[in-house]
């Protein structure tokens, strides 16, 4: 696709422009000083932004550059997802050093526009730049939903069943794994190296009325539940023998138990629904499992297979923490 020495801004633009395809709601895409997009009538605009950074969220030597790619989008997709959104538009950044294989680069967009296929979303533009160090891409999804209707993290109530799609924890194990040292391909762990975003499950459940808060499990299932505790104004209680975890042959098994709590990169939607509200077991094939319920206060307690209640903290990824 690109050669494999490095080439200049202009002709990589270039490039990437022939590999993207029109999509729904882009009137104009890569070529202007800014992309035109058509929202559809009576709904309202998301907008999504998320930094992938080297030395962060990926390193070249353990991730294979698609891998990045695929990544650094479905970031972006999830939070879509957890609004209940239609993904509209891609917006790339990309910060690249001097000495970096355009093979590489190739590569990176490979995997990136193969997931925007997937998802009928077009990269409609962005910026590239010179990087002293590393690489740095930038991603921004802008998505819509009818107005008044995307799903906040503000509307859990007393009562509400705490639900979460598939199996948590792999992706965190997997990193686990390679920061000991050990080596992994995505046969190991697809859902470290090429995440699925659960925008169709988020869709679903705004159509159907179903979820009352959400969010997506980027930084952990007991960070990111407190958020829709703290946004809400509730507390929660979790079953901690509820919880799927995912199963992970390097680890003989199941994951610990704190990869499934802490853990972040699952991309699974944790939301709440109203007491009494019906739901299927299984939405466009992703399990749904009941975890727990919301309850009054704003304590996050998690109950173990003892019936021992502890206070539950979050312990999951967090910028500048130390």
């Amino acid at each position: 696709m690109i050669a494999d020495m490095p080439m200049g801004e202009k002709a990589l633009i270039k490039r990437i422009r022939r590999a993207v395809g029109a999509r729904r709601g882009v009137v104009a895409g890569i070529g202007d000083d800014c992309a035109v997009l058509r929202v559809p009538l009576r709904h309202e605009v998301l907008v999504t932004t998320d930094f992938s950074l080297e030395g962060t969220h990926f390193r070249r030597e353990w991730h294979p550059a698609d891998s990045i790619g695929h990544r650094c989008l479905a970031r972006g997709l999830s939070d879509i997802a957890a609004m209940g959104g239609i993904p509209l538009a891609v917006f790339l950044s990309l910060a690249l050093p001097r000495n970096l294989p355009q093979k590489w680069v190739g590569e990176f967009m490979r995997g990136m526009l193969r997931l925007a296929e997937e998802f009928g979303v077009s990269l409609a533009g962005g910026d590239t730049a010179e990087s002293p160090s590393g690489v740095l891409a930038d991603i921004v999804v802008v998505g819509s939903a009818p107005k008044g209707k995307a799903i906040r993290r503000s509307g859990a109530r007393v009562g509400d069943g705490i639900y979460v799609t598939g199996v948590l924890g792999g992706a965190a194990a997997a990193l686990d794994l390679l920061y000991a040292g050990r080596k992994l391909s995505a046969r190991d762990s697809p859902r470290h190296f090429y995440p699925e975003p659960r925008v169709r499950v988020g869709k679903y459940l705004r159509e159907k009325k179903i979820a009352t808060a959400m969010i997506d499990i980027s930084d952990g299932l007991s960070t990111d539940l407190a958020h829709i505790c703290e946004e809400s104004g509730v507390g929660a209680e979790v079953n901690e023998g509820m919880i799927p975890r995912a199963e992970f042959r390097g680890y003989g098994g199941l994951v610990d138990m704190k990869f499934a709590l802490h853990g972040g990169e699952d991309y699974e939607l944790l939301f709440t629904v109203a007491r009494g509200k019906k739901l299927p077991e299984r939405i466009g094939g992703i399990a749904i499992t009941k975890i727990g319920r919301i309850t009054r206060g704003k304590r996050v307690t998690i109950v173990d297979g003892r019936g021992k209640r502890r206070k539950l903290y979050p312990q999951g990824w967090e910028h500048f923490k130390g």
